[in-house]
């Protein structure tokens, strides 16, 4: 295992073996302990403190509230597999068993959905609660549970509560884990009570960080403010559905049924419809894809307030721009859910049918991609009925969320099932109109819809906000008082209202309406079929997923649910429309039978990973215009075909490595344009010279991936990095060592002040998937203006592309000297791509000493930026990965006691626990672990049983 570290600087101790490094942990835990609580009150926490909150895993326990025994067996790893007689039972164990493990990171996260993290950390997280009290997450899921989900579900939610509470039962905080008793030193914050609604929440905070295109329709309308429609197009190019193929191949959209078919199928299997369709099968949103971000010029006739014709923004809306930039940075200091608050990540999951596997029945490969947290967002475990009946309905197992009954993803005795984003559009923001006590809406001043919210702070004082709503949903720009003062000031253009008192920003957003999403979360775990699996996967309306299946007698599937709205024409949701103005309101949903699905195609293998999901020309609806430009869908697909050329079949194994494929394909384009340039300093022509023969794998312990990255992150620099506005600058971001009046290698401590003064005002893109397309698409165009960039020091101006190319390969050069040294034979990608696990809460805003106790890294990983094996880094902040393949499996419909798992973390969200980070190097290594299903399996690999009484 890797030693502790603190994350926010890498520092480490010495290395030591496995007892020997947990004995020392251990110490030092206590050591730390003593010193903080000498300090506070003049005691100290001993060994057995530190212990008491790890669970009991063997013996027996009594559990008011059981019908009948339930055991608990627990392999090597701590994942525990249940098994009960009845379904109440069932979820009562999984929530004791939950909260035994991860209750702190389930008590902060309720937290977080609620808009009460003042409560447990402080005056800090007012900002944030206010926030998201806007939002009213908790709201929502208190709606939904009471007039939306089955009473079926209702009793599988009151049980797993009755569950983690019978956990709670007189327990202090201290009992339950080590972050409450350092929270007892500041407060004195107890744990509550569990609800059912707790658990609903948390789907929303799933939906939150998988939202779509918020991000890409506040960066186009803030490019207005600088670049002209064929500058913000580039960067936003056309999906190239000629060279990535789109999820669903071989469906067709009839627009005499308004159904989606499939040749050689027919379109049953959908019966538990949620009542979606609302009559808006026109054709509306014909011609989509024409290019995100066109028409934004200014002053365009036919405008409303600055807001032109397909929701685009005019230059002049500076209110909308002052607004904008505000939510920008709101948005940029919320705790992260179960994502990156949705930039730039993705995941992977694909099926192949028996006839192209070793088995002869399908194969089902998932791995989501999502921030890399400490414990691990998933939490790994089965639920089985002893007998298999009306009273007892499931055998399943899977990752589930802690917080949450059920499964999200895995596999029952007939089908599994896996996950990826859609992407689809399923929230618009408004630019609303004040006048008065209200907004302006079709000429006419309506009310806001308001409430009252208390947000009481441990430590301090309370503090009260309004929330106020328009007709288009909740005004996120009231959560800055700088943003309400100007937009009162601003103008927004020749043809806006112009009376009122401002102007405001609001989200309309699917998750903000009361769904069936945990109704959807049980009938997949016990689905037996396609026509059960898609029906359930109907209830599925946030957040809209690719749901890919296999089932044991060789069928497969792709299927796209969710609650996807409508809009008028020229309106494609790419940027913010005028509020004031009805015709920009949505004008339905989707009905459930129109949307996109595939069985059984032809070619015998499906593929997700964040792409096109279906042709452009064959489907009349804009699902978005912001998908993923399909690179590492491609690869998987060019991988099995690879492997079934011939008749070649595929293994489990094969699926595995499949998931750890490294290679670049931006490197594939630029490498060879790279090697051809004429090189004169010989420090440089020396890293050059690394990527002659170099295969494009980005292996841990390549230089030549090291360097190739460098030189990427400096490419998006310069041609895109002081071009854009200064809302999407990175601040104070020291990205190169400038030899000034040098002419080799210099020591990185001399420029560091100077360069990090100087690029205080540069941006910096991310340098994900849709900045390879841009790059992909402008490279034959040598003298195009994005190739153009400033003297820089001694560095010189570049006019044309490979002028800009032979400048960031200078600039790689100097930088990677100033990180890795000035021998590039010690250079390794590894040491660059690191990877630190960062408990959450205290583990990134607690004293320094906690976060060494918490905390664990570096691991030097391979992979990258839109690479299969997806251990993602954000150009703008360096190389340090920020998110990760949260877990993978590799699920074996032929035998599932062959099935393969692993998490990004362990079992247990204990620090010192033997399950807190024990599956981490095996990830980071690519190994899978075993995963038992049977009966039989699961006895033989039990370490521990528990078994909990009546």
């Amino acid at each position: 295992m890797p030693p502790n570290t603190t994350a926010s600087t890498g520092q480490q101790p010495g290395k030591s073996g496995r007892k020997k490094g947990r004995k020392g942990r251990l110490f030092v835990l206590v050591l730390v302990l003593a010193i903080v609580g000498g300090v506070a009150y003049g005691g100290y926490w001993s060994v057995s403190t530190v212990r008491a909150s790890f669970p009991q895993t063997k013996g027996s326990l009594t559990l008011d509230g059981l019908s009948g025994p339930v055991d608990v067996k627990r392999d090597g790893y701590g994942i525990p597999q249940i098994y009960a007689s009845s379904d109440a039972d069932l979820f009562m164990a999984q929530g004791y068993v939950q909260a035994q493990d991860r209750f702190y990171e389930m008590d902060v996260r309720r937290h977080m959905t609620a808009g009460r993290l003042s409560e447990m950390f402080g005056k800090g997280q007012v900002k944030n609660d206010e926030f998201l009290r806007t939002l009213g997450w908790d709201r929502v899921a208190q709606k939904e549970y009471d007039t939306k989900l089955s009473a079926a579900t209702k009793k599988n939610l009151q049980a797993y509560a009755e569950g983690v509470n019978a956990y709670l039962g007189g327990k202090d905080g201290k009992d339950i884990s080590l972050e409450y008793a350092a929270l007892g030193l500041t407060n004195d914050y107890k744990p509550q009570k569990w609800t059912p609604v707790d658990s609903v929440a948390w789907l929303k905070a799933m939906a939150w960080d998988l939202r779509g295109n918020m991000q890409d329709e506040i960066d186009r309308a803030l490019m207005t403010s600088r670049l002209g429609p064929k500058q913000i197009k580039d960067l936003y190019p056309d999906y190239p559905y000629g060279r990535n193929k789109a999820i669903v191949q071989e469906g067709q959209y009839d627009e005499l049924t308004k159904t989606f078919q499939q040749s050689g199928t027919t379109n049953t299997a959908v019966g538990t419809g949620t009542g979606t369709g609302t009559g808006t099968g026109t054709g509306t949103g014909t011609g989509t894809g024409t290019g995100t971000g066109t028409g934004t010029g200014t002053g365009t006739s036919g405008t409303a307030g600055g807001v032109a014709q397909g929701s685009t923004v005019s230059a002049g809306t500076s209110a909308l721009e002052s607004q904008l930039s505000g939510l920008y940075n709101v948005l940029d200091d919320l705790p992260t859910a179960v994502g990156v608050n949705g930039q730039g990540i993705g995941s992977n999951s694909w099926v192949v049918s028996g006839k192209h596997t070793i088995t002869g029945k399908p194969l089902l490969a998932n791995d989501p991609h999502l921030s890399a947290s400490l414990p691990s967002v998933w939490y790994q475990m089965g639920l089985h009925c002893r007998s298999v009946s009306s009273s007892c309905q499931y055998d399943v197992s899977g990752y589930t969320f802690a917080g949450m009954p059920g499964v999200i993803i895995g596999h029952n005795q007939n089908i599994a099932w896996g996950m990826t984003n859609s992407g689809v559009d399923v929230s618009d923001l408004y630019l609303e109109k004040f006048s008065g006590e209200g907004y302006l809406y079709d000429d006419k001043v309506k009310p806001f819809t308001t409430r009252d919210e208390t947000i009481k702070v441990a430590g301090g004082a309370a503090k009260k906000i309004v929330v106020r709503e328009t007709n288009n949903g909740p005004l996120l720009s009231d959560r800055d008082d700088e943003l309400v003062k100007v937009g009162k000031k601003a103008t927004v253009g020749s043809d806006a209202p112009d009376r009122g008192d401002g102007y405001g920003i609001a989200l309309r957003w699917t998750a903000l309406q009361p769904g069936t999403s945990m109704d959807a979360v049980f009938a997949i775990d016990k689905a037996k079929d396609w026509t059960e699996f898609r029906g359930a996967a109907a209830l599925f309306d946030v957040p809209s997923q690719n749901l890919i299946y296999a089932d044991t007698k060789g069928h497969i599937g792709y299927t796209l649910p969710g609650k996807i709205p409508t809009r008028a024409d020229g309106d494609d949701g790419s940027l913010p429309a005028p509020g004031w103005d009805s015709k920009y309101r949505w004008t339905g949903y989707i009905a459930q039978d129109e949307l996109p699905y595939e069985y059984d195609p032809a070619r015998g293998y499906i593929v997700t990973a964040n792409q096109a999901v279906v042709d452009e020309d064959s489907y009349p609806y804009t699902l978005t215009t912001d998908w993923g430009y399909g690179t590492r869908s491609q690869r998987i697909t060019d991988l099995i075909e690879s492997k079934i050329k011939g008749d070649g079949k595929i293994s489990t194994d094969d699926m595995r490595q499949m998931q750890l494929d490294n290679s670049s394909e931006i490197a594939k384009l630029l490498v060879p344009k790279l090697l051809k340039l004429d090189v004169k300093d010989k420090d440089v022509r020396q890293a050059q010279e690394l990527l002659e023969g170099w295969d494009y794998t980005q292996d841990a312990d390549s230089a030549a991936a090291a360097y190739f990255n460098a030189v990427w992150r400096n490419i998006v620099k310069l041609a895109f990095g002081n071009k854009l506005p200064k809302e999407l600058r990175v601040k104070g971001q020291c990205l190169w060592v400038d030899p000034v009046n040098t002419t080799g290698p210099v020591d990185p401590t001399e420029k560091v002040r100077e360069c990090g003064q100087r690029d205080a005002e540069q941006a910096q893109p991310d340098g994900g998937d849709r900045w390879f397309e841009v790059v992909r698409t402008l490279m034959d165009d040598e003298d195009s203006g994005w190739w153009t960039t400033p003297k820089s020091g001694t560095r010189p101006k570049a006019d044309n592309r490979d002028e800009l190319f032979a400048r960031a390969m200078t600039d790689a050069r100097w930088e990677l000297t100033a990180k890795l040294g000035k021998d590039i034979d010690t250079w390794s990608w590894g040491r660059l791509h690191r990877l630190f696990l960062k408990n959450q809460t205290l583990g990134t805003e607690g004293p320094s000493l906690l976060k060494y106790v918490l905390n664990r890294g570096p691991w030097k990983l391979s992979g990258g930026e839109a690479t299969v094996n997806a251990s993602g880094w954000n150009a703008a902040g360096g190389y340090g990965v920020v998110w990760v393949p949260s877990m993978r499996m590799v699920v074996n419909l032929g035998d599932l006691d062959k099935s393969k798992w692993i998490n990004l973390t362990g079992a247990s969200g204990h620090a010192y626990s033997a399950h807190y980070t024990d599956q981490t190097d095996k990830w980071a290594d690519g190994e899978l672990l075993p995963w038992s299903f049977s009966g039989a399996a699961v006895d033989k690999g039990t370490s521990d049983t528990l078994v909990l009484k009546p």
